[in-house]
């Protein structure tokens, strides 16, 4: 597996910023899945962005075995602690880095990400509204969206006050990253909005992969958007099992999530 470090300028941000790029183009012989054929290995690398949570960084969590025996490349994009939006301040545009520039940049210099058909979006916490949101504002570039144990909290971003805030940020932290909280359900930041948009206009849906621990504090958050899709009639897988906010719950279901998407198509 080859790990890249790539530092490029970024006009979404006006500065430079760096990605981890995750490549198995040098598979050893004697893993079970390269003996005889691989059959993965017969069609072109597809590529997932994989998404970190707040105050996290750029760093991959998915199992190398399952990026050699799948033949997929994992870019893993530094998001800050912009909740993957476009921030209404300079140099926050977080949401079209990720949907626009870093896959156009992957294409033009690795020859990745060619289209949605091969390329698919992961994220956790914060990192899983990221991926909603973003698969859903640019379905022309990611197929599949993978999504565990969202942030999906616009509903309570939209009823804040100036002064406001909760145990994780301050009023002037969600105001930044969501825009003004009154008119937040009725814009583009609002993966509902998306999902009504893509709808009237007919538009192809990602294929969607949720999952949400039973204990986990942003449970009802999951159910709330699983019931939206559902009265939509939007098809997408939704899962609940016992777990926590932590990487034992994201651990088990990234597995799952990596084989629904690359599983043979």
């Amino acid at each position: 597996m080859a790990h890249l470090t790539v530092k490029y300028f970024s006009e979404c941000l006006i500065r430079h910023t760096t990605f981890e790029m995750y490549l198995p183009n040098d598979a050893r012989a004697n893993l079970p899945w390269e003996q005889g054929e691989n059959p993965y290995r017969k069609r072109p690398m597809k590529t997932l962005f994989l998404l970190h949570g707040f105050s996290g960084s750029a760093e991959n969590y998915v199992p190398e075995y399952l990026s050699e025996q799948y033949n997929f490349a994992v870019i893993a994009p530094n998001g800050e602690n912009g909740f993957w939006l476009d921030g209404i301040s300079t140099g926050h545009k977080f949401c079209t880095l990720l949907g626009e520039e870093m896959p156009d940049y992957v294409h033009k210099t690795f020859g990745l990400a060619n289209s949605a058909e091969d390329t698919y979006i992961l994220g956790l916490s914060m990192g899983g509204f990221g991926a909603l949101h973003t698969g859903l504002a640019y379905p022309h570039r990611f197929g599949k969206i993978g999504a565990m144990s969202s942030a999906l909290i616009v509903h309570e971003v939209a009823g804040m006050k100036d002064g406001q805030g909760n145990e994780v940020a301050n009023y002037e932290y969600y105001r930044e990253c969501f825009g003004q909280p009154d008119r937040v359900l009725g814009s583009d930041n609002n993966p509902e909005t998306l999902v009504d948009k893509l709808l009237s206009e007919s538009k192809k849906m990602p294929e969607i992969y949720m999952c949400c621990g039973t204990e986990d504090f942003l449970l009802e958050n999951n159910r709330e958007f699983h019931r939206f899709l559902e009265s939509r009639d939007v098809p997408h897988e939704y899962f609940e099992s016992k777990g926590t906010h932590d990487m034992q719950f994201w651990s088990e279901y990234t597995e799952k999530i990596v084989k629904w998407m690359f599983d043979f198509q």
